[in-house]
């Protein structure tokens, strides 16, 4: 069982920027449970969940979701075992709960990650205008 545990979220006004962070319970680089990549998700307030951005973890590859692009970052770091999700310049339609997600099949259309495995319990994001 791999645990994700999300961290970062918080306030900020209209072209601000944070730093979101997703500490995994095992190594991101060998992987025992065969994790192969890890993603952000967001949820706006009364909207589904939506996939933004996934890291392939064997060969740190990203991949964006067109909404993001260009805006956010996402990377892993191996000696940490987290992978973070820099977003910068960000809009009130940023608002949302964020979740990063794992899974050991990486089927991405778009750069969102289809059928994760494990979730972590979110973070909350709010960008005020």
């Amino acid at each position: 069982q791999v645990q994700l545990v999300e961290s970062g979220g918080g306030s900020v006004q209209t072209g601000g920027s944070l730093r979101l962070s997703c500490a995994t319970s095992e190594s991101i680089s060998t992987s025992p449970s065969s994790i192969n990549c890890i993603a952000w998700f967001r949820q706006p307030p009364e909207t589904e969940r939506e996939g933004i951005a996934t890291i392939f973890t064997r060969t740190g590859r990203p991949l964006y979701a067109a909404s993001v692009k260009g805006r956010f970052t996402i990377s892993q770091d191996n000696t940490a075992n987290t992978v973070y999700l820099q977003m910068h310049s960000l809009k009130p339609e940023d608002t949302g709960v964020y979740y990063c997600a794992a899974a050991k099949q990486c089927q991405v259309f778009d750069g969102r990650l289809t059928d994760p495995t494990y979730w972590g319990q979110g973070t909350q994001v709010t960008v005020s205008s």
